[in-house]
């Protein structure tokens, strides 16, 4: 059988080498009069904690600029509010046409997930038992506690009021293990239609790997096998294709979630990365589109879980530059998102399981949960088995995600993250095969998160926010000041040269409102730097063009 922690790869060739591709085009700006989106009211709810209404990124692609493409002849397939993008499969002839628009910024080719196995080991064909408790896991009962997600439950934590995205290949639902859950709406990205099952041109195995994945995370059929989040809501994205040699592009991704952060999901889980046309020196957290995306999705308000790969049992390469095997594949690399690796029963990590550290140096992957001999559902009848891969560890701790947010729902993605790492068995030494290691449910639930990521933070000051992070062109820094003190507020790049100084004078007690306009000057990271006499407090922001 096949897994499909779906590979793909992007890359840059001149225009004049590719012929009928599926491209990106990108646009110099947007339409200012364009109208915002319609937000689900749950997306409204989860954005209030982040201080977030309407965004840039709420307003759609301009329609004369879709249009002019359009009347070249051109198909367009996808239409990305982030990035400002629409994903088309154009001829050759009409790429230079179309570059010599001048509302075009740039064309690049759509990046494409590649098939990766996922071990199934020989299927068990136990059918539902009689109930003997409510929560009688049963295959499950060791990957749950080895979470300590029994815990949570006994205390009432569930998933509850939790809305989670699947991205996968596809769902059946008509399982017993999927009869009490809440599916709230699903879309098939590949056939663009509400039916996310197998379909008449879909090769037998399609759904299975997605299935898999769903009863994993969330299954409820007491005495077989129940998921961490059981009590969630769901929205299901088939964005995946599964035949041999098939190719499924990273626009479906892309568009999937922002169907689901539009639907107001509070947690997405993917199964899947993007590897052949990277190399590891792209893994630097601003480089992959579903890296770029990740991160934009997390500064909205929804908490990105996805697998590391299963990519380590290969040898580390002489020019790690030259290849992408043995490392974290994109989007694993964001700088907000959950990579999850893969551990067996006794915590020891999986031979196949994806190491780290993203090029410019983090620690990857961030926590670990079983992903060797996990349960899961057949597809295709009421039985259970196992399987191995990074794709059925992370969808445990998406799930573990959503028992922890039904616990705390005022917490933001970044303070779920934090807690989730800062809980986990190998805190106090953690590396690039475990990350912080195998996490605790109950213990991230009872953990106390900071306002703030940094320490040492002055009492007469804290940043409330920067949102939104990632930017295009503006984004806005909010600050409370609690005394009559001279404080500076800058801007470095990367480098750590000073770009802008935004605030030098002495401020009265209150709140403060500043907007910065990276317009000039060039996409990549920047630190906002607030300093008063006493301390001082830096954020980390990437700016997208």
């Amino acid at each position: 059988m096949k897994k499909y922690f779906l590979i793909g790869f992007i890359f840059c060739l001149p225009i004049e080498s590719v012929a009928s591709e599926k491209m990106w085009i990108y646009f110099t700006d947007k339409d200012n009069a364009g109208q915002s989106i319609t937000l689900d009211d749950k997306a409204i709810k989860r954005r209030q904690k982040m201080d977030i209404k309407h965004s840039w990124y709420d307003r759609p692609v301009t329609q004369s600029y879709i249009t002019a493409v359009e009347e070249l002849g051109v198909v367009i397939h996808h239409k990305s509010r982030w990035l400002n993008a629409v994903s088309v499969t154009v001829d050759n002839d009409v790429l230079n046409a179309i570059s010599a628009f001048p509302f075009v910024k740039n064309i690049e080719p759509v990046a494409i997930f590649k098939n990766n196995k996922l071990e199934f080991s020989d299927s068990h064909s136990l059918r539902k038992q009689s109930i003997t408790d409510s929560l009688d896991y049963g295959f499950a009962q060791e990957q749950i506690e080895q979470i300590n997600c029994h815990t949570a439950h006994q205390a009432g934590y569930t998933g509850q009021g939790v809305r989670v995205l699947i991205l996968d290949t596809g769902f059946n639902t008509v399982r017993s293990v999927f009869d009490s859950l809440i599916i709230i709406d699903e879309w098939d990205f590949i056939n663009n239609d509400g039916n996310t099952a197998n379909e008449n041109d879909d090769v037998s195995n399609q759904h299975n790997h997605g299935t898999m994945v769903f009863s994993t995370l969330a299954g409820y059929d007491p005495g077989n096998l129940i998921g961490p989040a059981f009590d969630s809501e769901f929205l299901l994205a088939k964005t995946e294709d599964v035949p041999n040699e098939s190719q499924v592009e990273e626009d479906n991704y892309v568009a999937a979630l922002e169907w689901g952060e539009q639907l107001g999901a509070d947690i997405m889980s993917s199964s899947l990365g993007y590897l052949d046309w990277y190399s590891y020196c792209d893994m630097d957290g601003n480089t992959g589109v579903t890296t770029i995306a990740v991160d934009i999705a997390t500064s909205l308000g929804m908490l990105c879980v996805t697998a590391a790969g299963n990519w380590g049992t290969a040898e580390p390469p002489p020019n790690p530059c030259d290849t992408l095997y043995y490392y974290i594949s994109a989007p694993a690399d964001a700088d907000s998102v959950i990579a999850v690796g893969a551990v067996n029963s006794d915590g020891v990590i999986a031979s196949f399981s994806s190491h780290g550290p993203t090029y410019d140096g983090r620690i990857k992957p961030e926590v670990c949960a079983r992903g060797v001999s996990t349960w899961g559902v057949n597809a295709n009848s009421d039985s259970y088995r196992t399987a191995n891969g990074t794709s059925l560890s992370a969808p445990l701790v998406s799930g573990a995600a959503a028992v922890i947010l039904s616990a705390h729902p005022d917490w933001t993605p970044m303070q779920i993250r934090e807690a989730l790492m800062m809980t986990a068995d190998r805190v106090d030494a953690p590396d690039n095969d475990y990350g912080y290691g195998v996490i605790d449910v109950m213990a991230a639930i009872d953990y106390e998160v900071s306002s703030i990521d940094e320490n040492n933070v002055p009492d007469e000051f804290s940043i409330l926010n920067v949102y939104p992070n990632p930017f295009n062109p503006t984004t806005t820094i909010r600050f409370t000041v609690k005394s009559n003190h001279s404080r500076s507020l800058h801007v470095y790049d990367i480098t750590g040269k000073l770009v802008e100084t935004i605030v030098n004078d002495k401020l009265l007690p209150g709140e403060y409102t500043y907007k910065w306009n990276a317009l000039g000057f060039p996409s990549g990271i920047y630190f906002v730097h607030l300093k008063t006499p006493s301390g001082s407090i830096s954020r980390k922001i990437t700016y997208l063009k």
